[in-house]
């Protein structure tokens, strides 16, 4: 039995029908750029997070560096982030000139709000928030600290739609939520897609006017804006999934209990849940100081696996200017060498993850 670490295809199969009408009912339009499929979306997706605006944008990166940009972050200020986190969320802040300064994770692979404090200084302006995975950071204890300081919260969310914290959904704590709709994502599109979403009318109307060229209306251009609008067709087909995500995410869940339940090997250490907050299990992340080994033992058997991310941010040649060096975030490194991603998604069978425990199990 071959099984890959991620199949989109089932997750296009279980409701085909309802996507092939919506596709087709989008392309006989004639509208494709800022209709009404992208209006829907904006307000079906706002009240799904329980925010007050949604503003549908390219990609989730883009949701991020838009988000600085609109709340005039740039050269000279920094912005604290976890150091165990994919790239593109440290792109957010250097696009726009500003400069990351790292905190190391949690064992919930979030970031550690005990060690947030002794990093500000007077050039913090943000704390960027990544729920890594799918699980909801400590969000009491970053906006406490936030508001102490005076400082901008931004989240990125492009992992956790529909996680909770204190049972209020990710991307509402903060100024402003950054999503991605990538295809892999919970709610994934069939291309690259984002939006952010924020409680703030006046941060919703810059972004609506910076995404379309800095235009409210069109060929009178207000601010030098980006190209960066979320197409009808993609709207379009995140409504069908959107409609869905109750069941998805009950299936999600199914699966990783499942896992949490039967997979027990000494050596691996299995993914935990902080308390108050929820996962919607993006990935199921487990540890292990044999990681080549097991990666090896299971492509034998045509278990496919990833890693999620073996280079962190600081060590990335990108970011070599910053000066960090090995060793100076050893929890964020000891993760790095150690994390790996299981098979899991939408679809899968009982038959297939009966045969990935069995191979865990008996590594």
């Amino acid at each position: 039995m071959k099984i890959m670490p991620n199949r989109l295809d089932k997750g296009f199969y279980l409701y085909q029908e309802e996507f092939e009408q919506k596709a087709l009912e989008v392309l006989r339009s004639g509208w494709y750029v800022l209709g009404q499929e992208v209006s829907s979306f904006e307000e079906e997706f706002a009240a799904y997070t329980s925010s007050k605006y949604c503003v549908g944008l390219a990609s989730g990166l883009d949701a991020l560096w838009i988000a600085f940009r609109i709340l005039g972050i740039g050269a000279g200020d920094e912005v604290i982030v976890q150091g165990n986190t994919y790239i593109a969320s440290v792109m957010g802040i250097t696009i726009n000139g500003a400069t990351p300064v790292f905190v190391e994770p949690d064992e919930y692979y979030n970031i550690d709000a005990s060690k947030i404090e002794e990093k500000i200084t007077e050039k913090t302006k943000a704390i960027l928030v990544v729920h890594l995975y799918g699980q909801a950071s400590d969000m009491a204890s970053i906006m406490d600290i936030a508001h102490r300081y005076n400082l901008r919260v931004i989240e990125d969310c492009a992992q956790s739609h529909g996680a909770k914290f204190n049972g209020r959904r990710t991307g509402t704590f903060g100024d402003i939520g950054c999503f991605s709709f990538y295809p892999s994502k919970n709610l994934g599109a069939f291309g690259d897609a984002g939006a952010i979403v924020t409680n703030n009318s006046q941060i919703a109307e810059s972004v609506r006017v910076f995404r379309n060229y800095g235009s409210e209306k069109r060929y009178y251009n207000r601010v030098v804006g980006t190209n960066s609008r979320l197409d009808e067709l993609q709207a379009g087909l995140l409504r069908v999934r959107l409609s869905h995500m109750k069941e998805l995410e009950t299936e999600k869940s199914r699966l990783c209990n499942r896992y949490l339940a039967e997979l027990s090997h000494p050596d691996i250490l299995l993914p935990r849940i902080q308390e108050s907050a929820t996962h919607i299990w993006h990935q199921f992340v487990v540890r292990t100081e044999c990681r080549q080994e097991l990666i090896d033992y299971l492509n034998k058997k045509e278990i496919g696996t990833i890693i999620h991310y073996p280079i962190p941010p600081h060590l990335s040649e990108a970011y070599q200017y910053l000066g960090i060096r090995e060793g100076s975030l050893p929890i964020t490194e000891y993760y790095a060498k150690t994390v790996l991603s299981l098979p899991l998604y939408n679809g899968m069978s009982r038959q297939e993850q009966d045969y990935v425990i069995e191979a865990i199990n008996s590594f």
